[in-house]
């Protein structure tokens, strides 16, 4: 079985298209902490609701010193239709060949990707990680809290 990273490892790095340009993890690691979001599909009922819920709090993430980045094996033009449509203002990155989501054990049976969250220090250290049932989700009062107890080193 395979085994992403865990808390204190090194989060894998990648390079792919998102809804709003290439991203290069390491390069955003040198703005602040990234919150990398996987979720199993675009337009679905709960993968909706999450990332709405941490639209609404992005800017208190901001505050934290936290990025947030979406990630899933669906198409750039998927993303981008969904992003749109909800007024997602991070990045939802594609992940189609599904490298990226086997790395940090996320790639779910036929194509779906796990719901699975980690939280990435300045330094590309995992300070948190989770993975929860499809139909479950960490909603962003609970990973502010968790944040703001982990004392992340700011921007």
């Amino acid at each position: 079985m395979a085994r992403g990273p865990q808390i204190g490892d090194p989060a894998p790095d990648f390079e792919l298209e998102s809804s709003e340009g290439r991203i290069h993890l390491t390069d955003w690691l040198q703005h602040g902490a990234v919150l990398l979001v996987f979720y199993p599909g675009d337009d679905s009922p709960v993968c909706t609701n999450q990332l709405c819920d941490y639209r609404d709090h992005l800017g208190e993430f901001g505050e934290l010193g936290v990025q947030v980045i979406g990630i899933n094996s669906q198409s750039l033009e998927s993303h981008r239709t969904f992003a749109k449509k909800y007024d997602l203002d991070f990045p939802l990155v594609a992940d189609p060949q599904r490298n990226t989501c086997r790395a940090y054990d996320a790639a779910g049976l036929f194509g779906m990707t796990r719901r699975s969250i980690f939280l990435i220090d300045r330094s590309g250290i995992v300070r948190y990680c989770r993975t929860d049932l499809p139909v479950f989700r960490r909603t962003a009062r609970e990973l502010k809290t968790i944040i703001a107890d982990l004392k992340l080193e700011s921007a």
